[in-house]
């Protein structure tokens, strides 16, 4: 698989995922057919779109590209027809966002670095990439964003970022890079959940 493919892939992948966690927490708080479309697309394509306008990729592969709201219709799709399904999933809205998180990461990532922009922005952006969506999703359903929470999550999604900015700098192999920073992600975040880990927290201040 050449690299252009290859991250193509991961691309749609994020966004499928990113998606199908947009369209499930849509269906849980009963929206009707637009607003779980409206909820897919912005999950998949919000992250995106604000790191293409930072890094000038103008118009945004999200309103530029069919292939980004078609995804959201089929994952909109998916989710009204399989609904029972997928709510058998344990979290199902964060496993599916936890997908999307571990691509956004690393495809964002490489986006900067291929749009010449040095390796800070990259891992900035990579980061916005996964946790912009999801972000949108929670306050418009009046949600706690995840990123906001004191579980793991947008550390993870800057695990994968270093990973692959650091792998494209010391010039890796581009077939395995991406996997690694996908897996590591993927791997911390369903660990958290799974386990409870949260980032340590300071003690509450006492007054004397």
């Amino acid at each position: 698989m050449n690299e252009t493919l290859l991250f193509t892939v991961l691309d749609m992948a994020g966004t499928f995922a990113f998606a199908i966690s947009g369209a499930v927490a849509a269906r849980q708080k009963n929206l009707d057919l637009f607003g779980i479309i409206a909820i897919a697309y912005m999950v998949a394509c919000g992250g995106g779109i604000i790191r293409d306008v930072c890094i000038g990729a103008i118009p945004p592969a999200g309103l530029a590209d069919w292939r980004y709201l078609t995804l959201a219709l089929i994952a909109a799709a998916l989710a009204m027809v399989a609904y029972p399904l997928l709510q058998r999933l344990d979290h199902p809205v964060q496993m599916f966002d936890a997908l999307g998180l571990s691509f956004f990461a690393v495809f964002g990532a490489h986006k900067a670095l291929l749009l010449g922009h040095n390796a800070q922005v990259a891992i900035v952006l990579g980061i916005v990439s996964a946790v912009g969506g999801g972000a949108m999703r929670d306050v418009l359903l009046n949600r706690t964003p995840l990123i906001l929470r004191k579980e793991i999550y947008a550390s993870a999604a800057l695990l994968a970022a270093v990973v692959q900015v650091t792998g494209e700098r010391l010039g890796q192999a581009m077939e395995w890079v991406p996997w690694v920073g996908i897996l590591l992600c993927f791997g911390l975040r369903y660990l958290a959940m799974r386990h409870g880990w949260n980032l340590p927290r300071f003690a509450p201040h006492r007054k004397p």
